[in-house]
C-alpha cells in the first residue's frame, strides 16, 4: 500500500472513530432516536468510502500486478478474490 493511500486511510479512520465515539455519547445522553439513526447512516457511508478506497488501491496494485505478471493462475486467483469480497460487501 502506498504511503499516501495509508495516510488517507488513517485520516478517514480517525474521522470514523470520532463518529462512532459521537454515537456512543448520543446514546449516553438519550438523544433523539432519529438523530442517532442519521449519524449511524453517516458512519456507514464513511465506512463504504473507506472500503472503496482500499479496494481501489488493491486493484491498482495486487490485481494490476497479477495481470502484468502474465501468470494466469495468479490472475484468476486475484479476480476471484476480488469478486468474493465485492459480493460480500453488498450484503
Amino acid at each position: 500500500m502506498r504511503a499516501d493511500i495509508k495516510a488517507s486511510l488513517r485520516k478517514r479512520l480517525g474521522r470514523i472513530e470520532g463518529q462512532v465515539r459521537g454515537l456512543s455519547k448520543m446514546v449516553d445522553e438519550d438523544r433523539y432516536c432519529i438523530d442517532i439513526v442519521t449519524q449511524i447512516s453517516a458512519a456507514r457511508a464513511a465506512l463504504r468510502r473507506l472500503e472503496e478506497e482500499v479496494l481501489r488501491d488493491h486493484v491498482a496494485h495486487c490485481v494490476e500486478g497479477a495481470i502484468a505478471s502474465g501468470n494466469k493462475a495468479d490472475q484468476r486467483d486475484k479476480i476471484a478474490e476480488l469478486m468474493a469480497v465485492i459480493s460480500r460487501s453488498d450484503r
